[in-house]
């Protein structure tokens, strides 16, 4: 078999609860328009709950043995990842001068939906509403924003960044719902209705785990294979809640 070009280990974890995740609960209950959080999206922070999240996620990777914990931790730059990845760390006991910054890892952005609720989306812009419920989130892209489609081209290279620097490591990347979903897409070989499919059964919980472990039986060269998804064992083990809100107007179900 030729070099592993593949990290051993591989977790994606969305952020913890935001302060942005409890606004949107709210502009939902009061059949608002607009989410009120006063700040641009980069730099909402975890809520309380969020903060004890990422502590119970950091206390379980804490209990792995020495020789399987992360040892690459690569995060979005948006503040609700920063401070998960952080916390999660400080836990762990481990560095966090190691932590990395990659803004590939960025949440999608939203163009002129931002800090709209869906049904502020179809009273504000409802050209853009009756087209993204005809393309489809995948490809649909507001303007000023991003669809699927231009995160999933970003996280193309940053897969490039892991088999290049990162091979045979443990690497623990933080981000956010959808790029956890692109990089299911992306490692899986998935077609665009299966990972659609995915998104509508349920939304990627906060501070849960996506992981992948390598194979080297699978394939020429060997592969990573997931080995769980949506993992929140280590928040109902630390009696936290589990919440599930999207981060953003997503379309049609």
């Amino acid at each position: 078999m030729s070099e592993q070009k593949w990290p051993d280990r591989l977790w994606i974890v969305r952020h913890g609860e935001s302060a942005g995740n409890v606004a949107r609960d709210r502009a939902h209950a009061a059949s608002s328009l607009y989410i009120d959080y006063d700040t641009r999206d980069a730099d909402v922070p975890l809520s309380p709950l969020g903060e004890r999240q990422a502590d119970a996620l950091g206390r379980w990777f804490a209990c792995l043995p020495q020789n399987e914990r992360p040892d690459v931790f690569l995060c979005s730059p948006y503040v609700r990842a920063q401070q998960t990845m952080r916390r999660a760390l400080r836990q762990a006991g481990i560095d966090c001068d190691r932590i990395r910054l990659d803004e590939r890892l960025r949440e999608r952005e939203f163009g002129i939906f931002d800090g709209l609720t869906k049904l502020g989306v179809r009273e504000r812009y409802p050209d853009q509403a009756k087209a993204l419920d005809l393309i489809g989130k995948f490809y649909h892209r507001p303007p000023g924003g991003e669809s699927w489609c231009d995160v999933i081209l970003r996280l193309r290279s940053l897969l490039d960044t892991l088999t290049r620097e990162y091979r045979g490591g443990r690497v623990l990347v933080v981000a956010h719902q959808v790029t956890v979903l692109c990089f299911r897409y992306l490692l899986e070989r998935m077609s665009e209705a299966q990972i659609l499919g995915i998104d509508r059964e349920q939304d990627v919980a906060n501070c849960a785990i996506t992981g992948y472990a390598f194979d080297p039986t699978r394939g020429h060269t060997g592969k990573l294979v997931l080995d769980r998804y949506n993992f929140v064992s280590p928040l109902v083990e630390a009696g936290e809640t589990v919440t599930t809100e999207p981060d953003v107007p997503v379309g049609p179900k």
